[in-house]
């Protein structure tokens, strides 16, 4: 379904850490911007009931299955540019992203 790199789930695992408390991250998109979709990622303390869930690299990913197709086959990585760094969703799926980079599209 997805995958982690180990930089990017240990940045999670300290995160979920640091925070207290939590069972995963929720990985989806949302409608939005001029190409159609945004990536979302959240804590989850209590997951939905129709969520779908991977484990990996000790990390759970609960997914909702409307975000699922567009998800399939992505890599979650950890990214340093500069003074920038963040989680960033490499998407074999997308097929446009707007200039800014905020949205893409499948």
């Amino acid at each position: 379904m997805i995958q982690v790199t180990r930089k990017a789930a240990n940045w999670i695992s300290s995160q979920i850490e640091s925070r207290g408390k939590g069972q995963g991250i929720r990985l989806g998109v949302a409608p939005a911007g001029c190409t159609g979709y945004k990536y979302i990622m959240e804590y989850v303390d209590t997951p939905n009931e129709e969520d779908y869930w991977v484990d990996e690299k000790d990390i759970r990913f609960f997914i909702d299955p409307r975000s699922r197709p567009v998800l399939m086959g992505s890599v979650v990585e950890f990214k340093t540019e500069g003074i920038n760094a963040g989680l960033e969703i490499i998407n074999p799926n997308t097929r446009d992203k707007c200039g800014c980079g905020e949205s893409f599209n499948i």
